[in-house]
């Protein structure tokens, strides 16, 4: 017996093959589909981003504001305080730096970032004093975890900013005034000076337009004709601006902000969980970090063996992974800051420091993974790319 003959002796069979020459008449040939669910992913998700600098304007003496278009006309979209990790190639050295977005989810036409001058910044300095419009950079997608979560953060928000820490809290800011949106905002805006305010006239103008977001700027070294709040954004001036605690608070801004405000919001029992903090890269001075082993100077120059590859000399109080850059090999990054994991790295032997608020898995400590990000050695290490 033939299998044509025993396929029609099971029941149902026909029925089958007569719904079969129907679709094949009458249904959707899913084949001409094929690829557009990766193409939709690939927009809303691409690994590199091909930008052009399409303005810069200059923000403060120190500070440019620079807008980004995508070459392709498409920009991924993001919640406002993500960032972009922007590449560039200077004096011969790939590296790149993550920056949070400031302009408000709602604007599709370009991303804003706000660049702000450090002290021998290498990256800074180059964005500030050679990038032009018309200039072609890249960059990832949206990446981070520094954002509004409604089912969690509730709807009074108090940002606590710090120089250009203002950034994320811009693009929340833009956000409500776009959106018109009912949640609670109040912005507490610690700058050394006043004529490094950045964003100063917008903020003033939509706090003017919108009574549900406040701000208070506190300069640490004012002249003296300023008239507002000077010092430090501390638990009194935060208990008297805010009255009650049912806030959820966003601290962004430089290292020493951090080490300043967070016991101040202790001070007041703030739980951890209605703190949200964003990593603002490494320490300034690593060997002033608690645990820095005393027997170990910052000139201290150790090996860095790359199992089957080569070893190179790298610095103790840099970053691993900006010695490997400057040795012409690149890894995988996005925050720089100890937080993405996209980073993480084998750790064969040696000893190596890293600073508190490196977010290691278990199993990363458990196995012997590091983030060179966020990695200083103190002894010759090897290492598995």
């Amino acid at each position: 017996m033939v299998k044509s003959e025993i396929m029609q002796r099971v029941s149902g069979y026909n029925e089958i093959v007569a719904e079969n020459a129907i679709l094949e008449k009458y249904g959707f040939d899913y084949s001409t589909k094929k690829g557009e669910v990766r193409s939709l992913i690939d927009a809303l998700h691409p690994q590199k981003l091909d930008l052009t600098v399409s303005e810069i304007v200059q923000e403060t003496a120190s500070a440019k504001c620079i807008k980004l278009v995508s070459e392709d006309g498409c920009h991924p979209p993001f919640q406002a305080g993500q960032y972009i990790n922007v590449f560039v190639e200077t004096d011969g050295i790939r590296t790149s730096r993550p920056y949070s977005i400031a302009s408000s989810p709602t604007q599709t036409g370009y991303y804003e970032i706000m660049v702000r001058r450090v002290e021998d910044g290498f990256v800074s300095n180059y964005l500030l004093d050679e990038l032009k419009p018309g200039d072609r950079i890249s960059s990832s997608s949206p990446s981070g975890y520094f954002y509004y979560n409604p089912l969690f953060h509730g709807d009074k928000l108090a940002f606590i900013a710090g120089g250009s820490g203002i950034t994320p809290f811009m693009s929340m800011i833009r956000e409500l005034a776009d959106k018109n949106l009912s949640r609670r905002l109040h912005l507490f805006y610690g700058s050394r000076v006043e004529d490094d305010v950045i964003y100063r006239e917008e903020i003033d103008r939509i706090s003017s337009a919108h009574r549900n977001f406040t701000w208070d700027l506190v300069l640490s070294e004012p002249t003296p004709s300023f008239k507002g709040l000077k010092g430090f954004i501390n638990a009194g001036l935060i208990k008297e601006r805010l009255k009650d605690f049912g806030w959820t608070f966003f601290v962004c801004g430089p290292e020493a902000m951090y080490q300043f405000c967070l016991p101040e919001l202790e001070k007041l029992s703030i739980p951890s969980r209605k703190i949200r903090v964003e990593v603002m890269g490494t320490p300034k001075n690593i060997v002033l970090s608690p645990g820095w082993p005393e027997n170990v100077k910052a000139g201290d120059v150790f090996k860095i063996a790359i199992r089957g590859k080569k070893t190179i000399s790298a610095l103790a109080s840099e970053p691993l992974m900006i010695s490997l850059e400057r040795a012409g090999i690149a890894i995988p990054a996005l925050c720089r800051s100890g937080e993405c994991s996209l980073c993480r790295t084998k750790l064969i032997s040696g000893k190596v420091y890293q600073p508190n608020g490196v977010k290691l898995r278990k199993s990363d400590r458990a196995f012997g993974y590091i983030h060179p990000c966020m990695t200083y050695p103190i002894t010759d290490i090897e290492i598995l790319l």
